[in-house]
């Protein structure tokens, strides 16, 4: 091995509610919602580091509503502006996949996705602002993820503010019906809509001050989620299951650790690639492990969908297009993406009975057999 592993654009954590197709499989659907919901509160941590009284006092008012309100305003009055540049950044990087993939163009319509985008992060600033019944601060500290003036001191102060993992059941059915409008015709133009997002996300929280950064992040991490993982689509795939076949104890079994599956295998990437950076930096910066790690989630999300539906479709017309298209792009060398599947691979049958496997095994064999030597050379 040579080159070195994933920074995929592409982040990972957030839950979802899905559309109950009959009342004999709701549990299986909730079920799986609910999981992906506690496995985003279990994953959110705490930054260590020396808590100053004026930094709390700042948490305080970024918090209340007052704040909150104001830290709103400034993300919708900048949105034209920035969508407009993250979509100059999305097409400088993409314009010439358009043609070598053969994409039709008149499917990527930037003023189209600039209003899909303005109405998701409308919701989810309306849920950021948004009152709710009161909750100790301690679970907002929780949330700041890139803040190193806090530790797990929680001070005497409360908010009404919705938590991030909510979010999901107001935008997930949303980004569900935007992902099946631009995958319709042709799968591979949601790397345009992603890409659209996630730099737009990117650049209307730089202004933000640290606090409001970090709180902000937690909700547009879930967009992110919903847009490159087919949470949705495997919500509606289980509702065709009973509580307890195979594919549903498997899908179930994982779904608490993928976090921690993601987790460990981006760090023992790291270890084999030390040296190795992508467009966005090396593996152990923190913006690209987060990036990774959301990158190998999705892999298994899409494994799920596989065993869901019983059928390749998923990998073959979508994530392997997209992989094709994206990852060259952005630096990352299918040397690591197969690490990545090795070692996916001894974790999944780490985790699941010889049983359960079945289930999941022989689309994981497709997955390997599309990213081998011998197809990307």
């Amino acid at each position: 091995m040579g080159s070195r592993l994933m920074s995929l654009n592409v982040e990972v954590l957030g839950n979802e509610s899905m559309p109950i197709v009959d009342r004999e499989n709701k549990n299986s659907v909730n079920s799986l919602a609910q999981q992906w919901a506690k496995k985003y509160l279990q994953n959110i941590q705490i930054d260590d580091g020396s808590e100053e009284r004026n930094d709390v006092l700042s948490l305080s008012e970024v918090v209340s509503s007052t704040g909150r309100q104001r830290t709103a305003n400034k993300i919708m009055e900048s949105l034209r502006t920035v969508s407009a540049k993250a979509w100059n950044k999305t097409e400088a990087l993409l314009s010439t996949q358009i043609k070598q993939h053969n994409i039709n163009p008149n499917l990527i319509n930037p003023w189209e996705v600039a209003g899909d985008s303005f109405k998701i992060y409308q919701k989810t600033l309306d849920v950021y602002t948004q009152q709710t019944t009161h909750r100790p601060l301690s679970l907002v500290m929780n949330q700041l993820v890139e803040s190193n003036s806090l530790d797990g001191t929680a001070p005497d102060i409360y908010t009404e503010q919705i938590a991030p993992n909510k979010l999901a059941t107001v935008i997930g059915a949303d980004i569900g019906a935007m992902r099946n409008k631009y995958t319709s015709v042709d799968p591979r133009v949601i790397g345009f809509v992603s890409m659209q997002f996630h730099y737009t996300s990117q650049m209307l929280i730089q202004p933000l001050e640290p606090l409001e950064r970090s709180l902000v992040s937690a909700y547009f991490k879930v967009i992110d989620d919903h847009l490159y993982m087919p949470l949705q689509r495997a919500y509606e795939a289980a509702a065709n299951h009973d509580y307890n076949s195979p594919a549903m104890s498997a899908v179930q079994r994982l779904l608490p650790m993928s976090s921690q599956i993601a987790k460990k295998i981006c760090h023992r990437v790291i270890e084999i690639y030390p040296s190795y950076s992508s467009m966005s930096g090396i593996l152990s910066d923190p913006i690209v492990k987060v990036s990774s790690v959301r990158d190998v989630e999705m892999f298994q999300v899409y494994l799920w969908v596989c065993a869901l539906e019983e059928s390749v479709a998923s990998i073959q017309q979508e994530l392997f297009p997209l992989c094709v298209m994206l990852y060259p792009r952005l630096k990352v060398h299918w040397e690591l993406v197969r690490q990545m599947l090795h070692l996916l691979g001894q974790e999944i049958q780490h985790c699941l009975t010889p049983e359960q496997c079945k289930t999941l095994m022989p689309y994981f064999q497709v997955l390997w057999d599309m990213f081998s030597p011998d197809v990307l050379s």
